[in-house]
């Protein structure tokens, strides 16, 4: 599968180097680093090209005509979009179908980035024209099995987070990350939870809490009125529930 990203911001550069796995990327744990995720898998053949766009703060609040900001697209399976100018997210889907791509995915880490109003629209311009479209609020809450979509989710290992964990007298042992947030927090979560006692659910539940604010979680801090809650608490759910399924809590 052959992966195209468009990106305005810092998180898109997370997410780039978390799957091309950078060996300077994840720094949590300097000067204890282990390397406990590097040599594990590089994603850097299948992303064709990464497009780096002005991020939307430094744009006109409308942009009339958005055609010159964007590129000539690559062709490509699947396209990551995130931290992009509304105006030119809408123009993305016809541009997606001249480049033979087939799925779209817009990551939304901040409420401002797309409302549900503005992602209805392009998702309905994408399904005229026969693309997929995701709007995962955040990245990680990304859950598909069928379709281009489900496609990239096990292909790239990433999305909802996955953990399996061994437990030896009362103790995790072991924790191993089946599927990571697009980030790459899971794997700073997992490592934090070694040494744990396996079934106590409060204790599991702050180290998880304090691991994924170490990192630091990207995701918005403000309530967002689709959620009722903040996109940060919602990205701590998914970890703290990822843990508690594999421990069977």
């Amino acid at each position: 599968m052959k992966l195209l990203t468009l990106y305005g911001g810092n998180f898109g550069e997370r997410v780039i180097r978390n799957l091309v796995n950078d060996s300077e990327f994840c720094k949590s744990c300097d000067p204890l680093c282990t390397h406990c995720k590097y040599e594990r898998y590089c994603y850097a053949e299948s992303i064709i090209g990464t497009i780096k766009l002005p991020a939307p703060e430094t744009l006109p609040d409308f942009i009339d005509d958005p055609d010159p900001y964007i590129p000539a697209l690559p062709s490509a399976d699947i396209m990551i979009a995130t931290e992009i100018h509304p105006d030119i997210l809408m123009e993305l889907p016809p541009r997606l179908n001249d480049a033979g791509i087939k799925g779209l995915i817009v990551p939304v880490e901040q409420s401002r980035e797309a409302s549900s109003g503005l992602a209805k629209q392009v998702g309905e311009r994408c399904s005229a024209l026969g693309i997929e479209s995701a709007f995962p609020k955040p990245f990680c809450s990304l859950d598909a099995t069928e379709g281009i979509i489900g496609r990239f989710v096990s292909e790239f290992g990433i999305g909802i987070p996955v953990l399996e964990i061994s437990v030896a007298n009362g103790v995790i042992s072991s924790v191993t990350v089946k599927q990571s947030a697009p980030c790459g927090s899971t794997w700073f979560v997992a490592k934090k939870l070694v040494g744990a006692p396996a079934h106590s659910q409060q204790d599991i539940r702050d180290i998880v809490a304090e691991a994924h604010h170490s990192y630091p979680c990207t995701a918005d801090m403000t309530v967002d009125r689709e959620l009722g809650d903040t996109i940060l608490h919602r990205a701590g759910y998914l970890i703290r529930s990822a843990v508690e399924d594999a421990l069977s809590l």
